[in-house]
């Protein structure tokens, strides 16, 4: 049996708190409908970050490039895994060209639970977590057990995240794709580089992200948009 405890802890270190170890013929069907061929009889090991760390670790990093975060990201695997596993391959899934369904390995791992304004939420975390890799790798890691967490968004009573949402977009719990597509795309919109409505989410608010890391993840969501709207 490998020992994943000293990559565990050099991720964590990095900022890249979040793993989780499945072996392959575990996955249910719709997730290896995603992988190739030979991930039955590997280890998918799905790694995120959660919290403030990684950004400073990237920003102290200063990598170039218009993703430093997939970058560092990429380096500190590359790092780890020579370090305390050489001459092991890995197959880096995620980020690259393969649509991975990272949604459902997320619920897999019980990481996530559906909010009103379409990220993921955790009871600790609040949304202020993210995927990061996915890596196939021939090992023979303990499997993670799956996190079994309540749901924070059904005993809120506030729902903050409904009313702070300028658009309406929200209303009745119901997510208006239409509507904030247009909103954030209007000129000097509030919701270009944030989203409001996240934002005012108490849950795991203790967590939430430098401003500079909200804006520069919603800088690329809404250069996204953007493009998603000109070939429409």
């Amino acid at each position: 049996m490998d020992d994943f405890h000293p990559l565990a802890a050099a991720l964590d270190a990095a900022g890249l708190n979040r793993q989780h170890i499945f072996n392959g013929h575990d996955l249910p069907a719709d997730c290896l409908a995603t992988l190739p061929p030979r991930a039955p009889e590997q280890q998918l090991i799905l790694i995120g970050h959660a919290g403030r760390r990684l950004w400073d670790c990237v920003q102290a990093a200063t990598l170039p490039g218009p993703d430093p975060i997939d970058t560092y990201s990429q380096r500190t695997v590359d790092r780890v895994f020579a370090q305390f596993l050489p001459g092991r391959p890995y197959q880096l899934l995620y980020p690259g060209p393969r649509l991975i369904g990272l949604q459902a390995l997320g619920h897999q791992a019980g990481w996530h639970q559906p909010s009103p304004f379409m990220v993921g939420i955790d009871p600790h975390w609040g949304s202020w977590f993210a995927y990061r890799l996915v890596l196939l790798v021939d090992s023979h890691f303990l499997p993670t057990p799956r996190v079994d967490r309540a749901h924070p968004c059904l005993t809120c009573q506030s729902t903050p995240c409904l009313s702070a949402c300028p658009p309406g977009a929200l209303k009745d719990g119901r997510f208006d794709l239409a509507r904030c597509s247009d909103w954030r795309l209007q000129a000097d919109s509030p919701c270009a580089e944030a989203c409001l409505a996240r934002n005012a989410c108490p849950v795991g608010s203790e967590h939430q992200y430098d401003p500079a890391q909200i804006a520069h993840s919603y800088r690329r969501s809404l250069a996204m948009l953007r493009d998603w709207r000109m070939r429409k």
